[in-house]
């Protein structure tokens, strides 16, 4: 895709997403109390199943600086054997990039600066080393509730996973949601599967910043037709190579700047397809809850399907 085609994409979403001088939640504006509570219909079994993957502590080729884990208490050589009497706390520590490779996590709106912006025309001067004054991740303070859809490319296609550098096409989208017998609408939290993460178990870790399977640019389109409220992936949802000439992250600039969506990346799916497959159906209700960190760029998140 030419810079000027995509260009010319950017500013088409842009227009396809109005949105008031002073908004700041984006897609969410379709994520409605009413659809929240008919998302709560979705709840059959009764059966939880976290999206997350754990967190990683050991460095490797897609996480160089992992998360830091430190107990500070007990003390070493203490257990509560050996302590003596009385009460006492096990205590520890922990410290992460929340924006990688390899943990799932929740992109605020404040996380894209394009053109000197961020969402909807707020200056880029917002984001200092003091962290966000806008757009943060306190705008998802109160949680998302609402209908989740699954969509299993690699099943539609009869692979196990994409091989990094393919792309995901709308065509490929409503493809999935024939094979699956599912539609996405208004308000739902779509979730993307290309088998990342099970090729990543059976294969090993690579550098994902330099090949990773995700969405072409146009699939963005179909974010926008169907008004979808926030947008999941066991990736980055950016292929790499990047397919746009001088934009590394382009599905990240049309969804998150030119939409104004919260995207989560580094999912895990896999329990969640054996669940979906099991039960005959592939929407749920999804309930995601980030940390309350009020002018970061983002969240560490563990989204939860309930069939």
């Amino acid at each position: 895709m030419t810079a000027d085609a995509f260009r010319a994409l950017y500013e088409e979403l842009r227009e396809r997403s109005p949105r008031a001088p002073d908004d700041r939640r984006g897609t969410l504006r379709h994520l409605t109390p009413e659809r929240v509570v008919a998302a709560a219909a979705e709840v059959r079994s009764g059966r939880t199943v976290s999206l997350a993957a754990p967190i990683e502590t050991l460095p490797g080729p897609d996480n160089p600086e992992p998360a830091h884990h430190r107990m500070i208490a007990p003390a070493a050589g203490e257990t509560g054997e050996t302590g003596g009497d009385g009460l006492r706390f096990a205590l520890d520590r922990f410290a992460m990039n929340v924006h990688g490779d390899a943990d799932s996590h929740l992109d605020a709106l404040c996380h894209v600066l394009f053109d000197g912006e961020l969402y909807n025309g707020v200056p880029a001067s917002s984001v200092t080393s003091e962290g966000a004054r806008e757009l943060s991740v306190e705008v998802v303070r109160d949680g998302i509730v609402g209908r989740g859809v699954l969509l299993d490319v690699p099943r539609l296609r009869g692979v196990p996973w994409l091989e990094p550098g393919d792309h995901v096409t709308a065509d490929d989208l409503t493809a999935a949601e024939a094979a699956q017998g599912v539609r996405v609408g208004p308000g739902d939290l779509l979730l993307v599967r290309v088998g990342h993460r099970r090729r990543r178990r059976e294969r090993g870790a690579w550098n994902a910043a330099r090949s990773r399977a995700g969405l072409h640019p146009t699939a963005v389109r179909f974010l926008v037709e169907r008004q979808v409220s926030v947008l999941g992936a066991d990736g980055n949802h950016d292929t790499a190579p990047s397919a746009v000439a001088g934009i590394g992250f382009p599905v990240h600039v049309l969804a998150v700047h030119a939409m104004g969506l919260h995207l989560m990346d580094y999912l895990q799916f896999e329990e969640l397809t054996d669940a979906c497959t099991r039960a005959g159906r592939w929407s749920f209700l999804c309930v995601v809850a980030p940390l309350r960190l009020p002018s970061a760029t983002g969240s560490p998140v563990n989204p939860i399907a309930v069939l």
